[in-house]
């Protein structure tokens, strides 16, 4: 018993240690970010720098490759002894997803270009940060969560399920059964692929494809890391945990890029400029350097509204799942 409790104790050390390490990340480039800029940000320019875009995308992709692999590991978790030959094709099918989001990927990057040739570079700037507030926004409502994980991972496990009941032993139904797995392994995947790339398209137009592949590099390493030790070394990580810890830091993520946002749309005559003379001068600058916070009507109130949505689908996500539980007691 000692040994297990022991061994037990060493599997929670590694994601205790990893978020202290990206906890003391975020707070050195935001340290650097200060000194840097001087701590005087220019309110007309774009809040991003290259570090915090980098940190950014990071997670985002992290968080959505770990979503992926939660969802194809409820797939092929009973998939045991001769059913372990099915797991090949949702892998295949996951493989495919990833090409299918390289491909969507270039297609809107052409089309964008092919926009911005008519359109104002500041109009395309706003509306592809209104597509990836609006990802953002999927991403951290925890009450569309809730039904996510019950509706679609049930939905995928049923739809295996009949697959592998309707399997006959003909050629054809043998194909049958490889096509649909494949499709299984490939939906799992290009949904958050989807997600991802329309959110990327904002931080490509202001800091360029470097950028964009930095952050995405990193995203997905982590993502790796996790699958190997998923997938191949058999181990039970705290997804939950690493779900709400990243969870966390994309909230701090999009409050910033709702200030920023409110600002383009400001600057592009979207949104009127409504200054709070009560707070000119009074909101540091650090305030306005890290966390877009700007003495405007305007952004106050959609960075508000924006810690609403959140705060309100966690609450809501909360009561479903308390009258759930007291509905089974």
């Amino acid at each position: 018993m000692t040994h297990i409790a022991v061994a037990r104790s060493r599997s929670f050390q590694i994601p205790r240690a990893a978020v202290l390490a990206g906890a003391a990340l975020v707070l050195a480039l935001l340290i650097w970010q200060a000194i840097a800029q001087s701590g005087a940000p220019d309110p007309t320019l774009a809040r991003t720098t290259t570090p915090a875009a980098v940190l950014d995308i990071a997670v985002l992709v992290f968080r959505e490759g770990l979503e992926c692999i939660l969802v194809l590991s409820a797939i092929t978790a009973g998939m045991r002894g001769r059913q372990t030959q099915h797991r090949e094709p949702i892998a295949w099918g996951a493989l495919a997803a990833a090409g299918a989001t390289i491909m969507t990927w270039i297609i809107a990057i052409r089309a964008i270009d092919a926009l911005s040739r008519n359109v104002s570079a500041l109009h395309i700037q706003a509306v592809t940060g209104l597509l990836a507030i609006v990802v953002l926004l999927v991403v951290m409502n925890w009450f569309f969560h809730r039904i996510y994980w019950t509706g679609w991972i049930g939905a995928h496990n049923r739809r295996k399920r009949d697959l592998l009941e309707s399997a006959g032993s003909s050629e054809h139904s043998h194909r049958q059964l490889l096509l649909g797995l494949g499709m299984l392994g490939f939906t799992s995947v290009y949904r958050e692929g989807f997600e991802v790339v329309l959110f990327l398209q904002s931080y490509r137009l202001q800091l360029g494809g470097a950028v964009v592949l930095g952050g995405v590099v990193i995203g997905t390493a982590l993502a790796a890391i996790v699958a190997v030790l998923t997938f191949v070394l058999r181990r039970k990580l705290p997804y939950k945990k690493m779900l709400v810890v990243t969870g966390l830091m994309l909230a701090v993520v999009l409050f910033v890029m709702v200030g920023e946002q409110a600002q383009e749309m400001q600057l592009a005559h979207w949104l009127p400029t409504t200054p709070i003379h009560a707070l000119t001068g009074r909101i540091p600058d650090w305030a306005g350097l890290w966390f877009s916070v700007f003495p405007t009507v305007e952004t106050l109130l959609a960075q508000a509204a924006a810690a609403v949505l959140i705060f309100g689908s966690y609450a809501l996500a909360r009561a479903r799942t308390l009258r759930a539980a007291g509905g089974a007691a």
